[in-house]
């Protein structure tokens, strides 16, 4: 009676596939944290645009200097926050291409388990397949015996 195929690294493919979940979701996290930031950088990059487009608009049917003065003063707190804006894009893309990293290295160790789990399996079933040779030789051994006794 042969016994069930096992494989000795089963527990550690159970954690490694667990670290590999968890590095998914901080991975997709950091993505997600980086689409948001972007998106309002986008929109006040945008906005600053379309402020510029309106104030030269502005000049062209006559503005008064308060007037101009508010526009200067809200395009002077619109590029803080875009260079606000801009510092967080950068450090949510590293963080994000951290993860990435990560993600990749922890699913190539995965897989090698996965290879290693596929390898174990296929000499298994080899031994297996030999033994059931072995044991259908020793039967027909017997049974011709026990033809050749009667």
């Amino acid at each position: 009676m042969t016994k069930a195929y096992r494989y000795r690294f089963d527990q550690v493919m159970v954690i490694k596939e667990q670290e590999k979940n968890e590095s998914e979701m901080a991975y997709k996290e950091s993505v997600s944290i980086f689409e948001v930031i972007a998106t309002q950088l986008y929109d006040a990059l945008k906005k600053k645009e379309n402020l510029l487009i309106f104030q030269q608009q502005k000049l062209v049917d006559g503005l008064s200097v308060l007037e101009m003065h508010n526009y200067a003063g809200f395009i002077d707190s619109l590029e803080k926050k875009i260079a606000e804006l801009q510092t967080k894009v950068i450090q949510a893309r590293s963080k994000m291409d951290w993860f990435e990293q990560k993600l990749i290295e922890i699913s190539l160790e995965y897989k090698k388990y996965e290879k290693m789990k596929e390898k174990d399996l296929e000499v298994y079933l080899k031994e297996e397949d030999r033994l059931e040779l072995i044991q259908l030789d020793e039967i027909s051994q017997i049974a011709f015996y026990n033809k050749e006794a009667r």
